[in-house]
This record gives structure tokens, sequence and C-alpha cells, in this order.
């Protein structure tokens, strides 16, 4: 026996079969969800309103004339719920206040934070490797010179220069960027 189509089992809960619209619910739910989910952007209020909309075509069922697909009257239905919904959603009045949120960087500050982390890295990248591990230990890693100076057995004042020499060779590769972006 051929599966019944959407607008046969609709004439068929017309007539009071409810197994017909339990069909009709199994086949349509997941799909409605979808919609009202994407529409609410809340899984709760998409459930309500899929709810919502059988209940209404059950209550209607018995004016129900297969005029266009079940499909379209269903997301009729559907859609006029979910924008009545947004529509009537108005924030309740209270007495408390929210949390601030955090302060934190904007996206241009996070844009800007990224490009100058790049441009850093690639002049890091460009420094000799002893310039580059002994700005690694001091500025990264907040090393003393002494500490420095033990990881790299040299003596603190060599360390001092070779620093002093780094962050000069830093400083010219990174002007670039720097007035680039005044």
């Amino acid at each position: 026996m051929p599966t019944p189509s959407d607008e046969e089992l609709m004439l068929s809960v017309r007539e009071g079969d409810l197994q017909a619209f339990d069909q009709i619910v199994l086949r349509h739910q997941s799909a409605a969800w979808g919609v009202a989910y994407r529409f609410l952007g809340d899984a709760d209020e998409a459930e309500d309103m899929i709810q919502e909309a059988f209940l209404r075509i059950l209550d209607a069922a018995d004016r129900y004339k297969p005029t266009a697909s079940f499909r379209t009257y269903l997301y009729r239905v559907l859609t006029r719920l979910c924008i009545d919904h947004k529509r009537k959603k108005r924030p309740m009045p209270t007495d408390r206040l929210p949390e601030m949120p955090a302060p934190g960087p904007t996206p241009l500050q996070h844009i800007e934070r990224l490009e100058s982390e790049s441009a850093i890295r690639s002049a890091l990248d460009a420094l000799p490797p002893k310039y580059r591990m002994v700005i690694v230990l001091r500025y990264f890693e907040g090393l003393s010179g002494a500490e420095i100076a033990d990881a790299m057995k040299t003596s603190q004042k060599g360390i001092e220069r070779l620093l002093a020499r780094a962050r000069q060779s830093l400083e010219a590769l990174l002007r670039p960027f720097r007035e680039e972006n005044r």
C-alpha cells in the first residue's frame, strides 16, 4: 500500500483520525523545528513554536482544504507564530541592573593587536639567533640579565651589549610597520 500524502493524511485528520495527525507531525517536526530555531535562535522557544503550530493546525483541521501543499500550510502557520512571538517579546522591566561586561578589546583593537603580533613575529624571525634569543628571554620570559647570562653562558655585560644591539635591529625591522600605522 503506498504511503499517503500529507494532504491525504490531513483529510483523514479532518475526519477525526489522530493517528494520521501523528504521522504528519513525525514527518515535519524536525524541519519545522529547524525553521523556528534558525529564526528565533533559541531551542526552547523553537520547540514551543512548533508545538503551537501543530496544535493550531489540529484545531483548524475541520476547515482544512488541500489548495496548497501541507508543508506550505505548516510553514505559513509557523512563520506567523514566530514573527508574532518576536514582536511580542519585549524586555521585562526589572529593578536589577545587568552585570556590566568586562572591558575588553574592540574588534578593531583585536585586529590591530594581531597585526602587531605578526609584524613582531616576522621581525624576530629576521634577527640573528643570539639576538632573537636574548629578546625572547628578556621580554617574553621576563628573565633578568643575570639569568639570561647564565642561560646563554656569557657575562652579564655581554648580555647588556647583545640586548642593546638586538633592540636596535628589532627597532629597525619594525620601523616600516610603525610608520604605516601612524
